[in-house]
């Protein structure tokens, strides 16, 4: 199958002598693609799939189940590849599961590779997880990549031995992806993508949540994700703990918490050094008053922190009146 579209079909046992042994240069929607062979993408190369399971696949050399194509919402299990990236090779994986994936008798393959990975759970794969990929964020995986989001808690599956990589309901991955790159609106089920306020990471949306944080932050922090500590201040800074979530502060320490310092005025500067204490990779926006009774404006978005503290030039800052600041994570 090449250069079309396809829905809900079973794309089986076929061969490509060199890319895509399902399909090449495609879009597929909730297909089920298994037992296919190529050199490069057992399953699909240069493709689309959308909530489809790639399972069993074999690539005889790059992407067992995909070659530089792009995935949303998908399973990818099972799967084999001879060189490089047993599930896949290259290309884009967004709110994926990619779990026991194979290894060649020689071994040492890892499931993903050259990818950009993104909301995905990559565990338990034979002979590795993610190796060389462009950039891992909000993604379940060991071992601990650099990126932002990223965790090594087991996934927690509810039978994995048994092929069901739903999320039992006290899985880290609940609640612990990035809405902004949350892939559609629904899951691999076809249920809502987006439950709870923050996306799954996985195929897989859990629909029932309990509470509104994190499940791998508030465990990492020993609180409950019931629910009774989403608006408690745990350490008693006046940041609740959801608050603290956002700003990926720490809420056993009081003195991690998101507030401004004090300004600088420079004669080597023209305006105010405004600064806050901030966590490396969260996004800030800055706003200005000139008095408290005054509506709040914005002067620039899109700040990336810094680790321990942030620091924004305000050129505009220059008449000889108050400058009321705050700081707010985007």
């Amino acid at each position: 199958m090449a250069s079309s579209a396809a829905d809900h079909c079973l794309i089986s046992s076929n061969r490509a002598s060199l890319y895509g042994g399902g399909a090449y240069s495609n879009v597929l929607i909730n297909c089920i693609f298994t037992n296919n062979f190529a050199e490069f993408g057992g399953a699909a190369a240069y493709a689309t799939l959308i909530k489809c399971a790639v399972i069993g696949n074999r690539a005889q050399n790059y992407g067992g189940g995909t070659y530089l194509a792009t995935a949303d919402n998908c399973l990818l299990t099972g799967n084999s590849a001879s060189s490089l990236g047993g599930a896949a090779d290259g290309g884009v994986l967004r709110s994926c599961t990619v779990v026991s994936n194979l290894t060649p008798p020689t071994g040492g393959i890892p499931a993903v590779y050259g990818s950009a990975v993104t909301n995905c759970i990559v565990y338990d794969n034979a002979g590795g997880n993610i190796v060389a990929s462009k950039s891992i964020d909000y993604t379940c995986s060991s071992p601990l990549f650099i990126g932002s989001g990223n965790f090594t808690n087991a996934p927690l599956f509810v039978n994995e031995a048994g092929g069901d990589f739903h999320l039992q309901s006290n899985s880290p991955c609940i609640n612990s992806g990035n809405n902004a790159c949350a892939a559609g609106t629904v899951d691999f089920d076809g249920n809502p993508r987006i439950v709870g306020g923050t996306v799954d990471v996985g195929a897989y949306e859990f629909q029932t949540p309990s509470s509104i944080l994190s499940y791998a932050w508030a465990q990492q922090y020993g609180l409950p994700t019931d629910g009774s500590a989403d608006y408690a201040d745990s350490d008693g800074d006046g940041m609740n703990n959801w608050q603290e979530w956002k700003a990926r502060t720490n809420p056993t320490n009081a003195l991690s918490v998101l507030k401004m310092q004090s300004p600088i005025v420079t004669n080597s500067v023209t305006g105010i050094i405004v600064s806050w204490q901030s966590v490396s990779g969260i996004i800030y926006y800055l706003q200005r008053s000139p008095d408290l009774t005054t509506p709040f404006s914005s002067i620039q978005s899109n700040i990336v922190g810094q680790a321990g503290s942030t620091s924004y030039t305000d050129t505009t800052a220059t008449n000889p009146v108050p400058y009321f600041y705050r700081v707010g994570v985007q």
